[in-house]
């Protein structure tokens, strides 16, 4: 499988960023399992969940990207959409700033 790898992020960046790095990884995962099915039915519970563990997957990416030395460009794509999905869709917008997290 290939896909964008993402964008470098020098060891020096990592180690200054790293805190609000993984700041905002832990609050989007926290939101995330935090949620609940906007309409009953297994049907929305089963939506639901694939939104969920799609959020906790990417963000899982992001992480191993970061310790990597990248941005996970997959990783990132896949937790705001699935973070979308779920209503959230400030949440996805910080996610997705971490693209620039390098450039402040």
């Amino acid at each position: 499988m290939t896909h964008d790898a993402g964008k470098a992020v020098s060891a020096q960046d990592r180690a200054r960023l790293d805190q609000i790095f993984m700041q905002v990884i832990l609050d989007a995962q926290a939101q995330a399992q935090a949620t609940k099915p906007a309409q009953s039915g297994s049907l929305a519970a089963m939506f639901h969940k694939e939104s969920v563990t799609d959020a906790l997957q990417g963000c899982a990416m992001l992480i191993a990207g970061w310790n990597e030395g990248r941005i996970d460009e997959a990783g990132l794509t896949r937790a705001a959409k699935a973070l979308r999905a779920l209503d959230m869709a400030d949440l996805a917008a910080r996610l997705e700033r971490l693209r620039t997290i390098d450039e402040a």
